[in-house]
């Protein structure tokens, strides 16, 4: 079974945040062909824009959607980054795109503060959830129903899963293959990023 993996994608994302859980999905398909070269690849990922126009990154990073909001067909994991998400936060559209979508998915998760977009979206109300260190207040006090969590790499509460910053997003996507495909296939993955797991 091959699982898409949608990652959005819009202005002032942090870099990592999408860059992260991209490659540990698609290396976690690489590796796992090597190992099983017949078999369906594990996961099929895709950048996702609101719209078909290229983003601009944090630090100025140009980053082109692979396909829209309108037209992504069947999510199985969402992955909602962070970064700069002021504007995001006033996108209606954009907050209603992510509740249905996670209303589908197998699983949806987050990296930094991309907790806020799905807090925003209703999908943190009574759940434990972390995020960037720096955001933690920012979650707590403008959403009192999450059960705001430090000190965690990331945090797995079944379908929604959310992370710490940035680095922990990596983690975070490695747990998640783990959860989906294997242990095996996620240490591997782990070995061939040269990446030091950390799986607390």
């Amino acid at each position: 079974m091959t699982r898409t993996v949608g990652i959005y994608i819009f202005d002032n994302v942090e870099v990592l945040d999408f860059a992260g859980p991209y490659e540990v999905f698609t290396c976690a398909t690489r590796v796992a062909a090597g190992l099983t070269p017949n078999a369906p690849p594990p996961f099929a990922v895709r950048t996702i824009g609101a719209s078909n126009l290229p983003v601009r990154a944090r630090a100025g990073l140009v980053l082109h959607p692979e396909t829209t909001l309108a037209d992504t067909g069947r999510i199985d994991v969402l992955i909602v980054p962070g970064g700069v998400v002021g504007a995001e936060l006033m996108r209606p559209e954009v907050i209603r795109w992510i509740a249905a979508t996670a209303a589908t998915a197998e699983l949806t998760a987050s990296v930094c503060t991309g907790a806020v977009l799905l807090a925003k979206a209703g999908l943190l109300d009574g759940l434990p959830a972390t995020t960037h260190w720096q955001d933690l207040d920012e979650l707590r006090s403008g959403w009192p129903q999450v059960e705001v969590k430090t000190g965690q790499r990331w945090v797995d509460t079944g379908r929604i899963v959310s992370s710490a910053g940035i680095s922990a997003g990596i983690d975070m996507s490695l747990h998640l293959v783990a959860r989906l495909s294997g242990a095996a296939l996620a240490d591997r993955t782990a070995r061939q990023m040269d990446y030091d797991w950390r799986r607390d």
